[in-house]
């Protein structure tokens, strides 16, 4: 006998087809491992599933799964048990970059990687989702005030750990100006 399946599932699973992806490279860009991105997105996706019967604004579902899965990312910073960096005699395989150049996106990933987590979040967000402040508060549950100081901190911390020899993420590139 087959398991009853509810009525939303179809919903569901062409929503679940359509974005997927887009979350995994979220939680990727929050995390920089695509492993624990695959748990923090398989995580937000399940949370989602959840609610699905109690959403009644289908058409806010993108700004609902994005939080959903930002929220996923920092609770699991926060716990006491998170596994630790370590140390091994050889790098990590990474996926190869579609394009562009390989090294430059390894070292911004790196770099993204050392911001703190809130900081990273708010980065994420507005200059990887290019989402206005706003859009970016309302997904964080914080002012728009927390926001631009987060965005602001996160910016210098960046161009810190990337120094001079990454000029194309520098004041220019990365001020936000011709941002929303």
């Amino acid at each position: 006998m087959a398991p009853a399946r509810s009525p939303w599932d179809g919903e569901f699973s062409q929503y679940f087809a359509a974005r997927a992806h887009m979350l995994r490279s979220t939680a990727y860009l929050l995390c920089g491992d695509w492993h624990r991105a695959e748990d923090i997105a398989q995580t937000a996706l399940v949370k989602l599933y959840v609610a699905w019967p109690r959403l009644s604004r289908h058409d806010a579902l993108d700004a609902y799964a994005r939080r959903v899965v930002v929220r996923t990312f920092l609770a699991e910073n926060r716990r006491l048990w998170r596994r630790r960096e370590q140390l091994t005699g050889e790098p990590p395989e990474l996926p190869a970059a579609a394009g562009g150049d390989t090294g430059a996106r390894m070292v911004l990933s790196a770099a993204l990687a050392a911001v703190p987590p809130k900081q990273r979040a708010v980065l994420v967000l507005r200059y990887w989702e290019d989402l206005g402040v706003e859009e970016t508060a309302a997904v964080l549950g914080c002012s728009t005030g927390t926001v631009k100081s987060q965005a602001a901190r996160g910016l210098v911390a960046l161009r810190r750990l990337l120094g001079p020899q990454f000029p194309q993420f520098g004041e220019s590139a990365m001020t936000g100006e011709t941002r929303r």
